[in-house]
């Protein structure tokens, strides 16, 4: 038993559990943080950073292929594989060094190892030598996080079907890949593959892609895709894959009942995540586990006194920025603060295809079948003058309001640099800004963020440069 007692553990160092740790140590409470890999967790390391480095050097190299559009004439560009993934790999692991620097910088333990939580708010701490010492808190917070999930007919083997890790560290470029499942995951490694020269196919059950975003935005990015050489088919099923061979041989059966078959190189799995929540003490301290989540009030607390649970092991979306909230209001909650509840339905999505797609609050479908009168407005990026000049034409912005009380329901972007554009609307829900204080707001000419106030003056027959 380590003499050492803490006031708060956390168990996990992903953008949960790192920023909660040093909300807790800015509120003067004794911290330690719990891992057993990276720093930073699988956003830093195997997700968010690392996929948008690869996205970025997809997108370079488009913009060499393209140059002439611009009134550049460059020769004989091509894409050096190996060195494009060590890129990714080294602004993942400068982002990981710095999460080290932060949590000493807050004075806050690290417990490097595999962590399991115990009764009596104690959490045992197993190293790579397998050496185990335990820990004592006045509070435990775990932010475990997730892992690609897995279907019967996709069998992860890091060879020929592989997951999102391995999509970003294959040794060699593909000539053909299969893309199963078109979320964030899907159609982000799709842009990458594709634009580098790869042969993409994208299969999804459900009838279109990025099905949780508006139906508008899912048939434009569709669109685009096509145009761009990325096969897609949607209402399909993948039924099996033979790997027997030197490649793969993907069955596939449309809603009909229609099978046919795909060969390719690699396939990636790429339909969603699931919670750790095995092995991690769970069941020893009697923590209540619903539908593959852990169980907590709005303040993350468990049915336990003194443990706690944020981010992919909660219910809500499996987003970085909504852990890395659940941590704060967490911490805060736990040192006597009084924190607002978030509000799940405020939260915005991003998903860093070319072109980008964010949201936020209500899809027009969702909205309608709310019960509300709507008043919709949409602004192309055709009649954007900065869209014009930066040649990224593809896309709108789309806003939602109520007809009765102006209040904006929801909103929905495709094309560039519209996941910093969300922001802004996140913001003007949260005060609760009308319509018309958003078309009175003045944007800064030429931006991209014009399309916003054009969008909301479309929603009300104001629209200018219509």
């Amino acid at each position: 038993m380590s003499s050492t007692k803490y006031d708060v553990i956390v168990v996990g160092s992903g953008p949960g559990g790192y920023v909660a740790a040093i909300r807790a140590s800015q509120l003067g409470l004794k911290t330690a943080v719990v891992e057993a890999a990276e720093l930073g967790g699988i956003c830093l390391n195997w997700g968010c950073i690392p996929t948008k480095a690869l996205i970025k050097s997809a997108q370079v190299f488009e913009y060499i292929n393209h140059a002439e559009d611009y009134g550049i004439k460059v020769k004989d560009a091509e894409v050096d594989f190996n060195a494009m993934i060590k890129r990714s790999r080294d602004v993942a692991g400068g982002m990981s060094k710095g999460i080290q620097f932060l949590l000493k910088k807050n004075k806050i333990d690290q417990l490097l190892g595999w962590g399991k939580v115990q009764p009596g708010k104690k959490v045992d701490v197993e190293d790579k030598d397998g050496k185990k010492t335990t820990y004592a808190a006045d509070h435990i917070i775990i932010a475990t996080g997730g892992r690609a999930r897995e279907l019967p007919a996709l069998k992860i083997d890091n060879e020929k079907i592989i997951g999102y890790r391995k999509a970003m560290t294959l040794e060699t470029k593909p000539t053909k890949m299969v893309v199963v499942g078109s979320g964030a995951i899907g159609v982000e490694f799709a842009y990458v593959y594709n634009s580098i020269g790869v042969e993409v196919t994208i299969v999804e059950f459900l009838d279109r892609i990025v099905p949780n975003e508006d139906e508008e935005v899912s048939k434009a990015l569709e669109k685009i895709y096509k145009k761009a050489g990325v096969k897609i088919m949607t209402g399909t099923e993948v039924t099996a894959v033979d790997t027997k061979g030197k490649g793969c041989k993907v069955t596939v059966k449309d809603k009909k009942g229609a099978e046919s078959t795909i060969e390719c190189d690699v396939v990636l799995s790429a339909v969603g995540v699931v919670s750790n929540i095995e092995n991690i003490g769970l069941e020893d301290v009697g923590i209540l586990v619903e539908k593959g989540k852990i169980k907590t009030d709005e303040f993350y607390k468990t049915n336990m006194p003194g443990y706690y649970a944020i981010g992919d092991v909660v219910a809500g979306p499996a987003l970085a920025h909504v852990a890395s909230a659940e941590g704060i209001i967490c911490v805060e909650k736990i040192a006597g603060h009084h924190p607002e509840a978030l509000d799940y339905n405020n939260i915005p999505g991003c998903t860093y295809c070319i072109p980008e797609i964010s949201s936020v609050g209500y899809t027009e479908a969702q909205a309608k079948e709310a019960g509300y009168e709507l008043k919709v407005g949409k602004f192309p990026f055709s009649a954007s003058g900065k869209a014009s000049a930066a040649g990224a034409k593809d896309g709108f912005v789309k806003l939602i309001f109520d007809a009765k009380y102006g209040e904006l329901l929801g909103a929905h972007m495709i094309g560039a640099n519209v996941t910093e554009m969300i922001a802004e609307i996140v913001a003007v829900r949260k005060l609760e800004t009308t319509g018309m204080d958003l078309i009175k707001t003045v944007h800064p000419h030429p931006t991209m963020s014009e399309a916003v106030m054009e969008a909301a003056a479309a929603a009300y027959g104001e629209v200018i440069h219509l």
